[in-house]
This record gives C-alpha cells, sequence and structure tokens, in this order.
C-alpha cells in the first residue's frame, strides 16, 4: 500500500466518522472532550480526585460513543476517565420530538 493509498483510506475513514457523528448526536445529552478523545454521553459523572498532587479528574459516561477512526465499536455502555488535564464537558441543547 502507498502513501497516498493510505491517506486515501485515511481520509475515507474520516469523512465516515463525521457522517456518523452527525446522524448520532441527536442521540445524545452531552459532549465531553478530553485532551486525548471525544465523547457523547447520555450520563456524565464528574469527580475531583484530590488524593494525588495535581488533582486527578475522575469523569464516568454511561451511554456513549467515542470519537475513534480506529475503533470498530463505538457506542459503549460506559467509559471511565481519569486525568490531569482539562476536561470539557457541554450539554446539548434539548431537542422537541414530534410535530
Amino acid at each position: 500500500m502507498s502513501e497516498e493509498d493510505l491517506e486515501r483510506y485515511e481520509s475515507e475513514i474520516e469523512l465516515a466518522l463525521v457522517q456518523e457523528y452527525r446522524a448520532v448526536l441527536p442521540m445524545f445529552a452531552y459532549v465531553v472532550e478530553t485532551e486525548r478523545r471525544f465523547y457523547l454521553a447520555n450520563e456524565v459523572e464528574v469527580q475531583t480526585l484530590t488524593a494525588s498532587a495535581p488533582a486527578c479528574i475522575e469523569v464516568r459516561l454511561r451511554d456513549a460513543w467515542v470519537w475513534d477512526m480506529y475503533r470498530p465499536a463505538r457506542f459503549v455502555p460506559s467509559v471511565r476517565i481519569l486525568t490531569f488535564r482539562d476536561v470539557n464537558i457541554e450539554r446539548l441543547p434539548e431537542r422537541e420530538f414530534g410535530g
């Protein structure tokens, strides 16, 4: 596989991921961004663990979707994130269903 073929393949995967993200976004209530990954989730719990210095942040997600090009299954029932870095959590606007 040439470098050009690999770049084309990765571009196709990324485009498919963007399309999947747009399709699944209405199913979720929160967007969560860490230094390593991007998630969609329906439940988010945050806890600061102060036993370490600097403090560690623990984020637990339930009913989540993970932005990862190489992951075969992006829907996961739960995720646990431990980080010393910033975490951005946004509540998505509620959508009205029906007519």
